[in-house]
C-alpha cells in the first residue's frame, strides 16, 4: 500500500508507523508536514523518506494551502492519507475529494474532547477513563466514524503530561494495527459508516 504521512510536530506516531511499516504493508512515498521545524520531518529523513513542508502561514487564504497541499498529494497518488498530529483545519473542498483514503488518530475518546488540549480538558473535567481515537477524515472536525478507540484509567496522580505520555503508548500500539486492516482491504468507508470486514464497527 503506497502513502503518505502529514504531520505539525514531533512525529512520535510517524515514528512507530515507519518502524511498522513491514508488518502494516505500506510504503511511505512522502511525509508532508505545514510546519518546517516539526521534529518528525528529520525522523523521515533518517529513513531516506522525501518530505515536503507546505508552510501554511506562507499562504494568505486556507484555500491557497489546500491547493499546493493538493498538488503535492497528487504527484504520489496515494492509497491511503495518514494523520499523525496534523494540526490543520481542512476544508470539504480537500476531504471530500480524498474521502474514504484519510485517517487520523485523536488523543481522546471521541466524541468526548474534540480539537485541542483533551489531556487538561479530560482531567478538567473529572473523567475517569481518557483514551485515543482513530477515525475517518471527514469535513467535520474530529467528527469523522470512528474506527477503533483503547480507554485507561485515569489516575489520581495524573496531570496533563504523563496522561499524555501514557496515552501515547496506546497510540503507537493501536494505529498500526487500523493501517493493518486498511491496507487489507478489510477497512472501509461507506456512506459515512466505517467498516471492517464488511460489518459496521
Amino acid at each position: 500500500m503506497k502513502g503518505i504521512v502529514l504531520i505539525s510536530g514531533g512525529g512520535s506516531n510517524l515514528q512507530s508507523i515507519i518502524e511498522n511499516s513491514s508488518y502494516i504493508g505500506l510504503k511511505i512515498d512522502c511525509v508532508i508536514s505545514n510546519n518546517p521545524d516539526a521534529y518528525g520531518l528529520e525522523r523521515a529523513k533518517i529513513k531516506g523518506i522525501k518530505t515536503h513542508v507546505i508552510d501554511n502561514n506562507k499562504f494568505l487564504s486556507r484555500n491557497e494551502f489546500e491547493v499546493k497541499l493538493i498538488e503535492v498529494i497528487e504527484k504520489y497518488n496515494p492509497e491511503i492519507i495518514i494523520f499523525a498530529g496534523f494540526m490543520r483545519i481542512l476544508t470539504s473542498n480537500f476531504t471530500n475529494k480524498y474521502l474514504g483514503k484519510m485517517i487520523n488518530i485523536h488523543p481522546s475518546l471521541l466524541p468526548k474532547f474534540q480539537g485541542l488540549n483533551t489531556h487538561e480538558r479530560a482531567l478538567k473535567a473529572n473523567e475517569k477513563k481518557h483514551g485515543v481515537s482513530i477515525h475517518f477524515v471527514t469535513a467535520e472536525l474530529d467528527g469523522g466514524p470512528i474506527i477503533a478507540q483503547k480507554a485507561i484509567d485515569i489516575l489520581p496522580s495524573d496531570n496533563p503530561n504523563s496522561l499524555a505520555k501514557r496515552v501515547l503508548i496506546e497510540e503507537h500500539k493501536i494505529y498500526p494495527i487500523v493501517l493493518l486492516w486498511f491496507a487489507q482491504g478489510r477497512l472501509k468507508l461507506d456512506n459515512n459508516v466505517a467498516l471492517l470486514d464488511n460489518k459496521p464497527i
